[in-house]
């Protein structure tokens, strides 16, 4: 018995504390702290902070952002951004009944050759007919892929998760059928690189 505690003791000094930073062009943000007794057990773990805890803009703390450790550089924890997603608790504060919710799904390729998943979500002020929704669908799909081709990877997450994405695809389509409001539910990152 005191051999087991012994050992579990011992196991517990040889862990060292990492902090886990975020990618250039979050800032170097430190994002968290980990303890690993060996530094190559960090790579490939994830971490999910809110831009409200990054930022402390508590307007923000419904987006979530995900990162996984790439690298490790002394006690520094390296990552890169793998994607965003919005609070489920929020998402189902926005569904009304008699109204549509559109989901859209967009594989999407970046000015800077990142390929990636955007996910936007439509939120009509009634219920819309199908033809209404299909075209909503297909406008926010255009406009996507439009912003895509023209940003870097960098522009395009930052527009993401500022809102702007989301207002140019409002803009876009209101008039096809009245909106309440247009989130991007999530973004995923295929096959992220280390550019970041």
């Amino acid at each position: 018995m005191v051999r087991k505690t012994t050992r579990k003791a011992d196991r517990w000094k040889s862990k060292v504390w990492y902090q886990i930073v975020a990618p250039e062009m979050f800032g170097r943000a430190v994002i968290g702290e980990t303890f690993a007794d060996a530094p190559e057990k960090l790579i490939g773990r994830t971490i999910e902070v809110t831009v409200a805890e990054m930022t402390n803009d508590f307007s923000k703390q419904n987006i979530k952002l995900k990162f996984k450790v790439s690298d490790v550089s002394g006690n520094t924890a390296n990552t890169v951004f793998m994607g965003h997603r919005l609070a489920n608790d929020y998402i189902a504060s926005l569904i009304k009944r008699q109204t549509s919710r559109i989901n859209a799904n967009f594989e999407v390729r970046t000015k800077d050759g990142y390929r990636m998943h955007i996910k936007p979500t439509c939120f009509t002020t009634h219920r819309a007919k199908t033809s209404q929704i299909e075209a909503i669908r297909k406008s926010a799909e255009e406009l996507v892929q439009d912003r895509a081709r023209k940003l870097d990877f960098e522009r395009l997450i930052e527009e993401t998760v500022q809102g702007k994405l989301s207002a140019k695809i409002y803009r876009s389509v209101k008039n096809i059928y009245p909106l309440r409001r247009v989130e991007i539910l999530k973004t995923e990152i295929i096959l992220p690189t280390t550019r970041q």
